[in-house]
């Protein structure tokens, strides 16, 4: 199997949990406690053994075999969503590597629980959401631009009256407005969320 169809392979199974992870984030616009109690729900499917076990080598293997196509695909891209394929994919395999250590030290060495509280502790805190707001908006804006340009190469169907191109542009925005919604709920509506005594040890209190 190549390397291209082990990537597509992981990267739909982990696009799989990412949505659920990104409606988790979105449903924060209802309030913390919500955000919480969806959490606790999706919790049972993916958080056991045999499912995080998955996940994490779908994890390793989108990032090893991302990294060595973007190596040889950067060299040959040449339309505007080849390129947002590529960089995307880049900023996607960086952010994994980061958040998903981020998430194992906040578990097994801080002993925390990596729910609301954990994911949005720097994102209320000034100066730190300077970084954090971007780090977490590419993210995402890098999620819903690599569906985009993946789609953008494979459909070829015309839906609704619009081409595969304006297809995938309408992905975009659609990932933009996703964006803003889920920093919407994550700030408490952009008036900032009271942080709990137990999560200060990230935000250097």
């Amino acid at each position: 199997m190549t390397t291209k169809k082990i990537h597509f392979i992981s990267g739909l199974t982990i696009t799989l949990f990412i949505g659920l992870h990104l409606f988790n984030h979105f449903y924060s616009i209802f309030g913390a406690d919500k955000h919480i109690e969806l959490m606790e729900v999706l919790r049972k499917l993916y958080r056991n053994i045999f499912i995080e076990t998955i996940l994490f080598i779908v994890v390793i293997t989108q990032i090893i075999s991302g990294l060595k196509l973007f190596k040889i695909s950067r060299k040959t891209a040449v339309t505007r969503f080849e390129k947002l394929h590529i960089w995307t994919g880049l900023y996607l395999a960086i952010f994994l590597i980061l958040h998903t250590s981020a998430v194992l030290v906040g578990r097994y060495i801080l002993n925390l629980d990596t729910n609301f509280y954990f994911g949005v502790a720097a994102l209320n805190t000034f100066p730190l959401n300077l970084f954090f707001f971007p780090y977490y908006g590419l993210a995402i804006l890098s999620f819903f631009g690599h569906i985009a340009s993946i789609h953008s190469k494979k459909m070829k169907a015309t839906v609704l009256n619009l081409t595969p191109k304006h297809q995938a542009n309408t992905i975009l925005v659609f990932g933009f407005i996703v964006t803003l919604l889920i920093f919407y709920g994550l700030t408490n509506h952009f008036q900032g969320v009271p942080i709990p005594e137990e999560y200060n040890i990230l935000i250097g209190k």
